[in-house]
């Protein structure tokens, strides 16, 4: 457990920045379909007059869309914040990555152990897969409430009558307030398909030794490393 708390301490200096844009990307695409229903025009509502003047001045879009990319935004980060703006929530994924990381290595030790033909065999590489699976949509299910703190945290842009935060305290007891204890296990159904198959794969290609193999220490075997 200490391992895997050191494991996942190491990992959100790497990836928060990445989660980072990840979000900001998603955002982008959100407030632009919210921009361009905002800007709708019902005739059907409107007197003749108002049709006539809808008529003329719409004649070209509604809403120009400007696309973003991760590299713009990591850009006007830095240049308007600083470093600390692509790390903006950090504790957040502090957070979630550690205690993901605590549940999930000795979970995942557990199960994999119970596919060993013996103390000196390691199991076969479709019980590393299923044992990844398992322990990987566990923990995602477990730390899910960090994640949608996290992900309130870390939205820079919000689009009309959204909550602003400020800080995780004042996250989870506006999220509580407004919308219930259930808000906190939103998306942890499609985030436990994603990382299932993730973490199975890569505990797979980690037992049956690819990269041993790769570097010629050791022969590849698919049932026992």
């Amino acid at each position: 457990m200490l391992a895997g708390c050191g494991a996942g301490t190491c990992q959100v200096i790497i990836t928060t920045p990445m989660e980072m844009l990840k979000i900001q990307l998603q955002d982008a695409g959100r407030l632009a379909a919210q921009q361009r229903k905002t800007t709708m025009v019902t005739p059907t509502k409107l007197g003749a007059t108002a049709a006539v003047l809808s008529r003329s001045y719409n004649v070209g879009p509604a809403t120009v869309v400007m696309k973003v990319s991760a590299t713009q935004i990591a850009q006007e980060l830095l240049r308007t914040q600083g470093i600390q703006g692509l790390y903006k929530g950090l504790g957040a994924t502090l957070m979630r990555d550690v205690p993901f990381s605590v549940v999930y290595f000795p979970l995942f030790a557990h199960l994999n152990k119970l596919g060993q033909p013996s103390p000196e065999e390691n199991a076969p590489f479709y019980h590393s897969f299923f044992a990844g699976c398992i322990a990987g949509s566990t923990a995602a299910v477990a730390v899910n409430p960090c994640d949608v703190i996290k992900t309130r945290l870390q939205s820079l842009n919000r689009g009309a009558n959204e909550e602003t935060y400020n800080g995780v305290v004042d996250c989870v007891s506006k999220i509580m307030r407004k919308e219930g204890p259930s808000a906190f296990l939103k998306g942890a159904g499609c985030r436990a398909l994603v990382i299932a198959p993730l973490f199975g794969i890569a505990q797979v290609m980690y037992f049956v030794g690819v990269g041993e193999f790769i570097l010629g220490y050791t022969p590849f075997n698919l049932y026992s490393s």
